[in-house]
């Protein structure tokens, strides 16, 4: 080791100024002069942390050992640190998947701010490309409360089309207009686009999608993700558009949170095969067979192997669904298959989640999870319920027994209150669930119903407002350091990665953030400044992936 690090400073030495880009492979970083927030078990704050050959090495100064010659040092000026935050359960592929050149227009406030957010984007936008928004937004965003018209696109992007859509209606713009009626797609006079007509509309810009257009979409979500400090992405797939082949008995569905099963990854294999993705993701795969046949899962979990992949792309488990879930669980109605699926998976070793939306599906799943507990013991499988907007306590103490662990979304943020019972929290119960003591980690469920950027989601948690400043989870609000603890530290449990992410600890993968404000200090970030927070330089595995450092 020593020889090789004599041999190398030689050849740097030997090599001219311009061609000194040796250590461009480099993995290896110190960090200096910080307030670096390790979440570790004895939470300490650190002014130093050093990564070598990508993962974490030394916490603190150095000592005597000898650091590889190509260690890059950054002075941070006494700024913040958090381990790189984990998004538990959210819909990554889909980010990656949009056609045409995407707008995130989930923290505008207002149509004329997510205009002018189009209007921004289209500066790099090449004539006649299509620019995009689709999905992670709803009308009760914006104070007008509404879509915007397609006067207002117009105006904000007179010279290429536009397709806005949210989980349901879409508009467009004049230009998309007369494309969409040109292959027979109804557009009103003011641009709207509803149901069947807006499905209709996604699937024709999708198939003008090359894989190349894919794979640029793919580099978008990454770096938009990466600029808000979030490194690791548990993706939970995507339901079976009902044009894709090979189905069988698959439940489908039509609209933004669709696609081909089959081929909406190609685009985040190609980023792994080429070296390019720069945030970790991993893939759980849904199936929702509609008989007691299994056709789908069974072919899943003949043909794939549990953690399957490297340090950035992995796939780590079986969900959201494993059979039809949308039975109506208010009368009574269950999948019948759901029992024999998730039989099947704990026999074959999958962790596994299930998303949940109510008390009644919390349960069902919980006494079903008690089943195939009492045949195959899940507690070492890690698996978890999601969502949870209202768990009672039986079910709590049922599920911390078994070694079920609870995914906790704030996607009440984007939709309000409505639901909830009539004065109670609209959930999840993030307070209530920290003190049962059962494993609690948190996410977005973001690609379609909610939003990406974590510090939202974290001010949800803090304050218990959503997005029009409404209290809609009062009393269930936790601290700082626990809301952004459960986006980290408590997070790589739920893809059997607790031993490699999560905190700053010595040979763990080095994941870091430099926040641009101090996160902790309520005199310095109020409330409101959560959802200001962003990253000034996001690192991956020692290596700088987004860097805003002036």
């Amino acid at each position: 080791m020593r020889f090789a690090a004599m041999l190398l400073l030689g050849l740097l030495a030997a090599l001219p100024a311009a061609a000194q880009d040796a250590c461009s492979w480099s993995r290896d970083l110190r960090l200096v002069n910080g307030k670096i927030h390790t979440f570790d078990a004895q939470d300490r704050v650190v002014s130093q942390v050093t990564i070598q050959e990508g993962r974490i090495a030394y916490i603190g100064m150095p000592g005597s050992h000898k650091l590889n010659p190509c260690t890059k040092t950054i002075d941070l000026h006494g700024r913040v640190v958090v381990p790189g935050l984990i998004d538990d359960h959210n819909h990554f592929v889909l980010f990656s998947h949009r056609p045409g050149y995407d707008v995130m227009v989930e923290t505008a406030t207002s149509i004329p701010e997510a205009m002018a957010m189009l209007a921004q984007r289209v500066r790099t936008v090449p004539a006649g490309a299509w620019v995009t928004a689709i999905g992670d937004w709803t009308p009760r965003l914006f104070k007008e409360n509404r879509l915007p018209t397609l006067a207002e696109l117009d105006q904000a992007v007179p010279d290429r089309p536009v397709y806005f859509a949210t989980f349901g209606p879409a508009v467009t713009n004049s230009l998309g207009k007369k494309f969409f009626e040109s292959k027979g797609i109804a557009v009103s006079t003011t641009g709207a686009l509803a149901g069947p007509a807006a499905n209709a509309a996604l699937q024709a810009l999708r198939k003008m999608q090359t894989l190349d257009d894919k794979i640029r979409s793919a580099e978008y979500a990454q770096s938009y993700a990466l600029r808000y400090g979030l490194t690791t992405s548990v993706d939970m797939g995507v339901f079976a558009d009902p044009g894709s082949p090979d189905l069988q008995d698959d439940f489908t569905f039509p609209g933004i949170a669709s696609a081909d099963p089959w081929t909406v990854y190609q685009q985040i294999l190609a980023l792994d095969h080429e070296h390019k993705l720069n945030e970790r993701v991993r893939l759980f795969q849904i199936s929702m067979d509609k008989t007691m046949a299994l056709p789908l899962l069974n072919e899943r979990l003949l043909n794939l192997f549990p953690d399957f992949g490297d340090n950035m792309l992995r796939v780590s488990g079986i969900g959201e669904f494993a059979g039809p879930w949308f039975s109506n669980f208010a009368g009574g109605q269950h999948p019948a298959n759901y029992e024999a699926a998730l039989q099947l998976v704990a026999k074959h070793g999958w962790t596994y989640q299930q998303h949940t939306l109510s008390l009644a599906e919390v349960q069902f799943t919980a006494q079903t999870y008690e089943q195939v507990n009492a045949v195959t013991l899940i507690a070492a499988l890690h698996w978890s319920i999601a969502h949870v907007p209202a768990i009672d306590p039986q079910t709590v103490q049922a599920m911390k027994a078994i070694g079920v662990g609870l995914a906790l979304h704030g996607w009440k943020y984007l939709q309000g209150g409505q639901g909830a019972p009539p004065g109670q929290p609209a959930g999840p119960p993030y307070r209530t669930l920290l003190a049962s003591g059962i494993h609690v980690g948190a996410g977005s469920d973001a690609g379609d119903i909610s939003i990406l950027d974590p510090w939202y989601e974290i001010y949800y948690m803090v304050t218990g407002k959503d997005c029009t400043g409404a209290l809609i989870n009062g009393g269930e609000q936790v601290t700082r350091e626990q809301a952004l603890r459960m986006y980290t530290a408590d997070n790589g449990w739920f893809f059997h990665e607790e031993n490699e992410l999560g905190s700053v600890e010595t040979g763990k993968l080095g994941d870091l953030v430099v926040l641009n404000a101090n996160y902790f200090d309520t005199r310095k970030v109020s409330d409101e400044g959560i959802k200001q927070i962003k990253s000034m330089l996001t690192v991956v595995g020692g290596r700088v992936v987004y860097n805003d450092l002036h």
